[in-house]
């Protein structure tokens, strides 16, 4: 039949043009900012700092190292590094950024931050509904600000946070099993009884 593909071809337009307003999954148009999608595992915005435990200070992972900073691209980080240590989330004493600040307006999202970051401490966040009516320091976060804790990073990040943390047990585990056993090595030389050596004129 002549014009039988054209027909079809309007017939499935019609379709989807009717379907797009009855059908939930259709329905595209999100009715921002009272309706939000969900954000993807996969999203990023901008990165952030993670701490473990309650207290966002003590339990800051980062120990200015300052990597991420020589490896930003756009140089949007500052690290000020701290000239003493104090105890972190598992009491091991470290040292800590006195000053951490990212510029945002400057951050291209790159991620760079995250690969070179030995400590797994600076991740991608996907919050990206950021309005300010300050161009300059509205845009320019200080390290409580992106101190976000481990509990959120899983909520958003919850596989590769899964594997953080196992990652983490697993090194934690072989730290702690290295200590006892050099502790128990410790031990056992100091428990063990010095042998009398024999006098210089006694048979043997």
């Amino acid at each position: 039949m002549v014009g039988e593909g054209i027909l079809k071809g309007l017939a499935e337009t019609a379709r989807n043009f009717f379907g797009s307003y009855v059908g939930k999954d259709r329905l595209t148009t999100v009715q921002y900012p009272e309706e939000r999608l969900p954000q993807i595992e996969a999203a990023r915005s901008f990165p952030f700092l993670v701490y473990d435990g309650s207290d966002w200070q003590q339990g800051m992972r980062c120990v200015a190292c300052q990597i991420c900073e020589k490896e930003c691209p756009p140089k949007c980080i500052l690290i000020e590094k701290s000239k003493d240590k104090k105890p972190d989330a598992v009491g091991k004493q470290q040292f800590y950024p006195a000053v951490f600040d990212i510029d945002i307006s400057v951050c291209m999202s790159c991620q760079i931050c995250v690969e070179v970051c030995p400590f797994e401490a600076i991740k991608m966040d996907v919050e990206y509904d950021l309005p300010t009516d300050d161009r300059f320091g509205g845009l320019l976060l200080h390290k409580q600000q992106l101190a976000k804790s481990n509990e959120y990073y899983n909520t958003i990040h919850p596989t590769e946070a899964a594997a953080v943390d196992a990652a983490l047990a697993e090194e934690r585990a072989k730290v702690e099993a290295k200590a006892r056993a050099a502790a128990a090595a410790k031990a056992a030389t100091e428990a063990k009884p010095s042998q009398a050596q024999p006098a210089s004129g006694e048979s043997r």
